[in-house]
Order: C-alpha cells, then structure tokens, then sequence
C-alpha cells in the first residue's frame, strides 16, 4: 500500500587483505614479460552509496554510485533508473500490476544470473567467493527492459539498450570509422537485444532456479558486455608488469575479457539449486564476436568464440546460516584476435565466510588459477597465481 514519498539510504564497503604469489613461463626472455614483485598486504578498499526513492504508487527510482573503487578512485556514478510495477497515471490497471514491471534508465543489464552474485565495489556480501567469474559478465548500458510475469514462478524479458557503457550520437553511416582493414570498419551503431527467461519455485526447503539469457549485438563502437566492470578484480596486481599504488591502470587483474567490442552474440545459461543450507549455482556460457579490424569469417568461416563454465557448491550451517564454506571451478576456452588455437584459463576457489550480523561480513578464499596457450609475448605465458585474500564486507 502506497502511504507517500519515501527515501532509503544504502551503502557498502569492502577492504581486502592479500598473500598471493605469481609466476609466469619465462621472466628472462624480455624485460615486458617481468612479473611485479608480489607481496603481501592490503588492498584499497571500496564503497558504495546507493539511493532507493518510492516517487509514486508503484514508481521507484534507484541512483547507484561508486564512492571509490579500485578502477576509479573518484566519486563515480554507476547508473540510475525508474521502475514501474504500477501505472497510476492510467489508473493502475490490473493487467500490468498483476503481470508487468517496466524499467528504463542507465542500469546494469539483466544478462544472466551471475551478475547477482558478483562482487561490485563495495558491495561483496552477496559472493560467497573474493572475486567474480574469469570472464566477468556486467555492463551498465542506458535502454529499458519489460518484464512479464505469466504464471506462478515463470518470468520472461526483452531488453532494448545503446549497447554502449555511455552516450554516443554520431552517425557512423556517414562517418565511419577506419580501422587497418578497410572493409571492417564500424559502420553501424546498432542497438543491443538482450532476451531472459527464468523459472524460479520454492518447494519447502528446496528452492531451484533456471535462467537463460541471450545479447546480441551485430554492430557497436565499444561493447563491454565482458569489460564494462568500474570497480575491478580482488586480485592486486597478479600477472601484471606493474602494480600502480591505486590499482586503477591494471584494474582487472586475474581477470579475461575476450575482446568482443564490435560484434557479438552470446548466450548463458545458469542454474540454481538449494536444499536447506546446500546450494549449488553454476554457469555455461558461449559467446561469438570480434573485434571491429576482424574480418566475420576469419575463423573457420565465423567470428571468434568463448566458451565459459563455472560451477560453485556452497554450505551454509549454524543459526541464520551465519557460517559457509564453498567451492568454486571456473574455466574459460577463447579464441584471442590473431591466435591460430585457443587459450585456456582455469581457477579452482576454496573459501570460507562467517556473518557476525546480517549486514556483516568476514570471508576468506584460496585461489589457484592457470593460464595456457597464451604466446610467448603475452605476460600471461604459462602464468599462475596462487594464494589467500581476506575480505571484510559490510552492506546495508
């Protein structure tokens, strides 16, 4: 029931604490391939401040921000939204109240599940794990979504954005772009379709969720559907040359974009399972794209493809489920922009987290991760990282 205007205030924060260790192939053979000298000691923390506006009956608007963040430092604004469960302006039809939500802004898109669970700045009390997926799923992009819900548990979206991280009114019909192939230059700047369906029902203490998702996109100045995070990784500095006092010029370390900006069509697939304190979530995911200066058929007559899996078993005991240990697998197989075979990146996750309150948080994870395929010039040549972060969390 609608009783006025109302205004709530949210916030998170996020400090990290990290002993990890890192070697690559062969550090002698060029003075780039040279690791950072990894140590010990904490990260720079991080923090949200949310804002969340009843405006209406049925209208809520959401301003999110980024106080600080290890990719920009400054005050920075991640999206903001309106969303509509009710249309009191045509006297809230039972129709769209029943079975509708709208909503429209610069938000985060709803591609997959996974974006739910991720670590985003500040706010990491959702993950059971440090970091998020290897290929790490999240963009903000300004458009809107519809929402359907037809039945009990069933819910279905169709999502129309700029399929860009910003604003962008240049007509590339009449300007394009050159790249170094002429016939691959950006000549299109096409929206993004993004489709969701999901089925989600509790059975007393079982609860399952499925949800597949697909985004598409055939032409685009900068897609960053796999690049579009603000915050960056929990890993400082690992495989990396250099280690910037802030984190903000290696932002996303441990971390693979495969570098699908101009073209790309990708869909993923996330199932959810819970009996009592055991839940499983886990992830499929196959994408096809490239970049604008590739030509569609380079390989083996399509554009380049990634394959990612990550599965993750979680146990939650005690009281409120106020303790967890989990497991996390994750693997990624890319074809990269001039390679002739595919790369491989696999992570093995061990963690651990204890909920002092609801809104408090203190987790540990050891990782192990690997790179192979990479080409002798690539840092990541034979890389690994290994070792533990310690995270303290706090959202409300």
């Amino acid at each position: 029931m609608y009783d006025g205007f109302k205004l709530k205030v949210g916030g998170s924060f996020r400090q990290g604490y990290q002993m990890l260790n890192h070697e690559n192939v062969d550090t002698s053979r060029a003075k780039k391939l040279a690791l950072y000298p990894l140590g010990n000691g904490f990260n720079l923390a991080s923090a949200n401040l949310n804002f969340d506006i009843q405006l209406g009956d049925g209208i809520r608007i959401f301003l999110e921000n980024y106080m600080a963040a290890r990719h920009h430092n400054e005050f920075w604004v991640k999206g903001g939204y309106i969303q509509m469960d009710k249309l009191p302006m045509f006297g809230n039809p039972e129709w769209f109240t029943k079975y509708c939500r709208v909503k429209i802004g610069h938000m985060e898109v709803n591609y997959g599940d996974s974006h739910f669970r991720r670590s985003d700045g500040g706010n990491g009390i959702f993950n059971p794990f440090a970091d998020n997926n290897i290929m790490d799923e999240f963009a903000t992009e300004i458009g809107g979504e519809f929402y359907i819900y037809p039945a009990d548990g069933f819910m279905a979206m169709l999502g129309l954005t700029n399929g860009l991280i910003r604003n962008n009114v240049r007509d590339y019909n009449l300007s394009p772009v050159i790249g170094t192939a002429k016939a691959d230059s950006i000549k299109a700047k096409n929206p993004s379709i993004i489709l969701k369906a999901a089925y989600d029902k509790k059975f007393e203490d079982l609860r399952f969720r499925l949800s597949a998702s697909m985004y598409h996109n055939s032409s685009s100045p900068s897609l960053t559907l796999f690049g579009g995070d603000r915050t960056g990784s929990a890993y400082f500095g690992v495989l990396e040359a250099a280690a910037s006092t802030n984190g903000t010029a290696e932002a996303f370390s441990g971390r693979f974009n495969p570098g699908m900006t101009n073209t790309l069509t990708t869909i993923i697939i996330n199932p959810f399972v819970k009996f009592k304190g055991l839940e499983f979530f886990g992830t499929y995911e196959q994408a096809s794209g490239k970049t604008v200066n590739e030509k569609p058929d380079a390989y083996d007559g399509a554009n380049r493809k990634t394959t990612q899996i990550a599965g993750e078993v979680i146990y939650r005991f005690l009281k409120d489920e106020q303790l967890f240990v989990g497991a996390k697998y994750n693997t990624v197989t890319s074809r990269l922009n001039g390679y002739t075979s595919d790369v491989d990146i696999t992570r093995l996750s061990f963690a651990a987290g204890w909920f002092p309150t609801k809104n408090l948080l203190l987790k540990g994870e050891f990782v192990d991760q690997k790179y192979e395929g990479f080409k002798g010039t690539d840092i990541r040549s034979g890389g690994k990282f290994n070792g533990l972060v310690i995270e303290a969390v706090v959202g409300f």
